[in-house]
């Protein structure tokens, strides 16, 4: 691990560039995510891509975690929570955006997809007494969803619903979903675990890849899902899936672990605003997506929503709700 900020003395400003430098970087690898996918699913079924991806991550992943003579942790109550994980937080999600990205292009896929800060409000709502709703949160969740609304307009067009766009815009917030349920469990159950992040990332890719190829053994038996080698896809597919598994969810997980350490919790989180502009762009420039008004209004009201969610200026309004009111 690279020395923090807050180890430095006196907060070396070298290594905090080199910590926003990652940070930028990742932010741009996980923009090239949706592209990458898109270009994928055009070539083969979207279970490949979710299998092909976790298989590639994980087996580097493994590969880290012995390089670096981490300690696997003992079979145990942990291990469950790493399998629920690996569907949760990586199976299913890299599915549902795989799936919906067949019939949604990838820059409203990553809008849509940055609705995970969102949800993960409601759940945590739910699931912490210390992340109750305040009127900040509910103002910022739902301006964020109403972006979300506008967005879900694109699909009326000439009086009738594009079904298939609306399916999967759809899939991709469940997607969103799953993210924020596993956030939520991660913090929930696995506190008191002490497992390394890379050691934990690399179980969780495996169960992940687990998944999503007994899915795609069962449902070539059962004639739904049309089996697929590396042989048999054509080369600009398979060099973007395998760099979805390698650069995308290796290398990538890797520099977010740093930049966590390097520049805390908080300020990493700001890579939510990084990631769909990144794809936006890298959309319109390489795959002729159209930008139109829905996107810009629904894309906007989505990060003015996690933005107010993010604002100090809110405390003092809080704080003034929260006080108990003269009867």
């Amino acid at each position: 691990m690279l020395p923090t900020d807050r180890q430095t003395l006196g907060g070396d400003e070298t290594i905090v560039a080199m910590y926003w430098g990652f940070f930028w970087l990742c932010g741009v690898i996980w923009g090239s995510s949706f592209i990458l996918i898109h270009i994928g699913v055009k070539a083969t079924d979207p279970l490949h891509v979710a299998f092909l991806r976790l298989a590639v991550g994980a087996l580097f992943m493994i590969a880290a975690v012995v390089l670096t003579r981490q300690k696997w942790p003992r079979l145990g109550r942990s291990w469950g929570a790493f399998a629920l994980l690996g569907l949760t937080n990586n199976a299913l999600p890299f599915f549902l955006i795989s799936w919906g990205e067949m019939s949604v292009e990838s820059g409203i896929t990553s809008v849509l997809n940055a609705t995970t800060a969102l949800f993960g409000l409601l759940i945590a709502h739910l699931a912490f007494r210390e992340e109750r709703m305040t009127p900040q949160k509910l103002i910022g969740v739902t301006l964020g969803f109403l972006g979300v609304v506008v967005l879900a307009a694109r699909n009326w067009q000439g009086g009738q619903i594009m079904q298939s766009s609306l399916l999967g815009q759809l899939a991709i917030l469940g997607a969103s979903f799953c993210y924020a349920i596993s956030t939520a469990f991660t913090k929930k159950v696995m506190q008191g675990a002490h497992v390394p992040p890379t050691v934990m990332a690399a179980l969780v890719m495996v169960f992940g890849a687990l998944y999503t190829g007994l899915a795609i053994v069962l449902g070539g038996a059962l004639g739904a899902v049309a089996l697929t080698t590396p042989v048999d896809m054509r080369p600009d597919a398979l060099l973007a899936i395998l760099t979805l598994g390698f650069l995308n969810t290796f290398v990538a997980y890797l520099l977010y672990y740093q930049v966590v350490a390097g520049l805390g919790a908080a300020r990493t989180t700001m890579i939510t605003y990084v990631v769909p502009p990144v794809a936006l762009l890298l959309g319109v420039v390489f795959l002729g997506e159209r930008m139109d008004a829905y996107i810009v209004i629904g894309a906007g009201m989505i990060f003015v929503g996690i933005g107010i969610v993010n604002l100090r200026a809110f405390n003092r309004l809080n704080a003034w709700l929260a006080k108990p009111k003269a009867a």
